[in-house]
């Protein structure tokens, strides 16, 4: 019998967490991610800059993970989140930025790579764990938009996403001003990752930054700063041979072992030949 297939959201899973819950086990949570991502307008363009660390949960799953992705030749995202949601939707709507331009005959604008990425964010109701930085100089000027994973949007002068917003968006209300100098804004994008870097834990490594104006795009520059680099440890741990005192010491064979068993392997050649000895 054919079922008709009712729209809206289906909420099966809430009586089976209850029912997981009543039995002992943990009730299902989404992974914790940890990203430092930026972007600030300046007077002649606009600059993205994030971290490069990658954490799965508690651990460093890649030192210099890339997080600034290529939309077009005058717009890049920076990406904070599930690393794999920010990468395949980012090459997704790049290469439908692609057809349009060619389709058009004129660089894409910035507002329409926005448009594409809110779109398919909110027809997955946030299950695509990607927040964005969306930044680009176009016709109409430079352009700054933040996409969180529901698909709602800001634009904004300066703006950060991420586990160390906070800290870098203390940078930013400390000395950001209107129509800064190029060096001016890239020095002030390095400072606001670095905060987050020194104090949120899911931040870390390098400093990624692009930047976009009229005349062309900067980068990616890849590691333009490293702010928190490994220090040798000034003490040397060697220590000589018998320096810990051995308790006991006892050497068992492996075939008196009784918690290992030891099958006898005969392999006989096909003319009849001897057993080769493999013990």
């Amino acid at each position: 019998v054919a079922t008709l297939l009712m729209s809206g959201f289906n909420y099966e899973n809430v009586r089976r967490n209850q029912l997981l819950e009543t039995l002992g086990f943990p009730t299902p949570k989404a992974m914790s991610t940890g990203t430092t991502i930026v972007g600030l307008t300046f007077k002649d363009g606009v600059i993205l800059a994030a971290d490069t660390r990658a954490t799965e949960g508690p651990i460093v799953a890649d030192k210099n993970c890339e997080k600034l992705h290529f939309l077009a030749d005058n717009i890049y995202a920076a990406g904070a989140g599930t690393a794999a949601d920010t990468e395949a939707i980012t090459e997704l709507i790049s290469s439908q930025l692609t057809l349009h331009s060619f389709a058009s005959d004129r660089d894409p604008r910035v507002v329409t790579a926005v448009t594409l990425l809110k779109r398919r964010l909110f027809e997955y109701r946030g299950h695509i764990g990607a927040a964005l930085i969306v930044a680009g100089v176009d016709a109409t000027g430079t352009s700054l938009y933040t996409i969180y994973p529901h698909g709602s949007t800001d634009s904004l002068p300066m703006v950060t996403m991420g586990s160390g917003s906070l800290a870098a968006m203390a940078m930013f209300e400390t000395e950001f001003k209107p129509n800064m100098t190029k060096e001016e804004a890239m020095a002030l994008a390095a400072k606001a990752v670095t905060a987050g870097i020194t104090n949120d834990l899911g931040s870390g490594s390098n400093v990624d930054m692009v930047v976009i104006t009229k005349e062309g795009r900067e980068g990616p520059l890849r590691s333009y700063q490293t702010p928190v680099s490994r220090m040798e440890h000034p003490l040397d741990y060697h220590f000589p041979k018998g320096r810990t005192a051995v308790l006991k010491s006892e050497f068992v064979p492996v075939l008196k072992r009784k918690d290992i068993v030891v099958s006898e392997v005969e392999t006989t050649s096909a003319a009849g030949g001897d057993a080769m000895d493999i013990s």
